[in-house]
């Protein structure tokens, strides 16, 4: 008799075979991609030398002179009269030998390895660098597909670690491997035991059918818009294009340009009239920003997944990010004057993003809601913050973000200091709950700071000359640095005090019971661990 054959693990529990330990090789136009400013400044040197013959094919309309042989001299005239057609051909074909052998080289010394322990990548020929991310530092996977990328089926993976320019890039994998590889990663960042995989890789298809399926992906790709390789539930978030570049144009950036504008007519007016050739480079300075800042916010979406929330975004090139649980420390509910009539908000939040401060890139990891309502908010709030119990849910909008309300349990800036807060007075407040701090702050421009207990690492208390003379006191929540102001001052001496004890050990407490930094572990039975052996 036979004994039953063991049940087949979950999907959801099998290693790829991409994540088995072992090296593997990125997609073998890894180097023509890495390698695109080379080939970008040798073109631009080959268009230079050749400007005025590529214009005279192109437009012979506006070269009338091509005809007759009266174009300026440049190096394919040299070489035609020189007789060195056969040397050049040799030089082109030598050139491009090489090129091609140190692309090879590069390929065939960057690899990667997942490990249970950490993502590894290993590049070079004559300089070896390699970088390790451990996965229980992981902070979330980004997937980028530059336009270029997607139209060659490709995309590159960015692990996020714990420190400043900490993070490890598989770039560039095929757009299904670089999927499964990040699921692979959240999986095992969770917590989770996976069994090994017994399906063969699909980058051992043939090199015919594989070319095949990655120009067909490419198109469907910038087609379609969406990666055909991960089913991503539907987005709790939808941006209509009309409202995106309204709010762009609703904004702080307008106002300056408006004042840049009047300061140049100005300037003009009173006898410099040199300043009016400063029109047009301004013009294209901020339509260039406009630009980019519409093109970035395009296409986003925001939706819960088994390892967090992903947000998605960008038009040209799409940024897929996943925040595992506990990795916001902060998030911001910010409305400006301008939106106020719309009902329009912000959402911001303070996570490692595991670059360099002098990276120009790290502001757009921050806004995850660039502009929505507030159902909208109140969706992408409660996907960010999970822990927040329901009973906190009013101090949030009705208190929080439009307060104050009757009966206001902010402990807001007393009377007596009023001239330091003129307009905003009423508002400027704290809020301890058992799960979070809350920063409510400003008139004109309306803010709302989240910090979950668990992800605060401290409380701080100032005082200056004038808040003692006035008895007030500024509290600071201390979190990793990003883009939600962590202070608020200007409030009665014995309620920060106050706050800076009770936080201190709501933090210790909330810190005990986190479980999020390996969500995905089975949680031991407390009976279980109670058993003496």
């Amino acid at each position: 008799m036979t004994s039953p054959s063991p049940a087949a693990p979950h999907p959801d529990e099998v290693r790829s075979p991409l994540s088995d330990g072992e090296w593997h090789r990125m997609h073998p136009l890894t180097p023509l991609l890495r390698g695109g400013l080379f080939i970008l400044v040798i073109g631009g040197i080959v268009v230079a030398n050749l400007r005025e013959r590529l214009l005279a094919m192109i437009l012979p309309l506006f070269s009338p002179d091509f005809g007759d042989g009266n174009l300026p001299p440049d190096p394919i005239d040299y070489i035609l009269d020189q007789h060195l057609v056969v040397t050049a051909l040799l030089v082109i074909l030598g050139t491009l030998a090489v090129v091609l052998v140190l692309f090879w080289l590069s390929w065939r010394f960057h690899t990667f390895r997942i490990t249970g322990d950490d993502v590894e990548v290993r590049s070079g020929v004559l300089f070896r660098t390699h970088r390790r991310a451990p996965l229980d530092r992981v902070q979330g996977v980004n997937l980028i597909r530059p336009l270029v990328a997607r139209l060659l089926g490709m995309a590159k993976l960015e692990v996020i670690g714990a420190g400043s320019d900490g993070n490890v890039k598989l770039e560039y994998l095929s757009t299904s491997n670089a999927e499964t590889v990040r699921s692979d990663i959240l999986r095992l960042a969770s917590g989770r035991q996976l069994t090994p995989g017994t399906s063969g890789s699909p980058a051992t298809r043939g090199g015919v059918q594989q070319a095949a399926s990655i120009v067909s992906a490419g198109i469907t790709g910038i087609v379609g818009g969406d990666d055909q390789f991960d089913v991503e539930p539907e987005s709790v978030v939808r941006i209509p294009p009309g409202r995106l570049i309204a709010s762009r144009l609703l904004s702080g950036t307008t106002l300056a340009l408006l004042a840049l504008l009047a300061a140049i007519v100005v300037g003009s007016v009173l006898g410099t009239p040199w300043v009016l050739f400063s029109v047009i480079p301004t013009f294209l300075g901020f339509a260039a920003y406009y630009v980019r800042s519409i093109t970035r916010a395009l296409r986003y979406s925001i939706a819960p997944m088994p390892s967090g929330v992903r947000v998605t975004f960008g038009l040209f090139t799409t940024i897929s990010e996943t925040l595992p649980p506990g990795r916001v420390h902060a998030v911001e509910v910010r409305q400006s004057i301008f939106w106020r009539p719309f009902g329009w908000w912000s959402i911001t939040v303070n996570r490692l993003s595991g670059r360099s401060m002098s990276d120009t890139t790290t502001e757009q990891f921050t806004t995850v809601l660039p502009v929505g309502t507030r159902a909208d908010v109140e969706r992408v709030l409660r996907l960010l913050l999970p822990a927040l119990s329901e009973a906190d849910w009013p101090f949030v909008f009705e208190q929080g973000i439009l307060g104050p309300r009757a009966d206001d349990p902010y402990s807001t800036t007393p009377r007596r200091a009023r001239l330091l807060r003129p307009l905003s007075w009423r508002r400027n407040g704290y809020l301890l709950t058992a799960d979070a701090l809350f920063f409510r702050r400003g008139f004109i421009w309306r803010a709302l700071a989240v910090f979950p207990l668990a992800r605060l690492q401290s409380v701080g208390i100032a005082q200056g000359p004038v808040d003692r003379a006035l008895s007030v006191a500024n509290l600071t929540a201390h979190v990793i640095a990003g883009s939600v102001p962590t202070t608020v001052g200007i409030l009665d001496r014995d309620d920060a005090l106050r706050a800076f004890r009770n936080t201190a050990a709501g933090i210790v407490a909330a810190s005990a019971q986190d479980r999020s930094h390996r969500w995905g572990a089975e949680t031991p039975d407390p009976a279980e661990a109670e058993t003496v052996p």
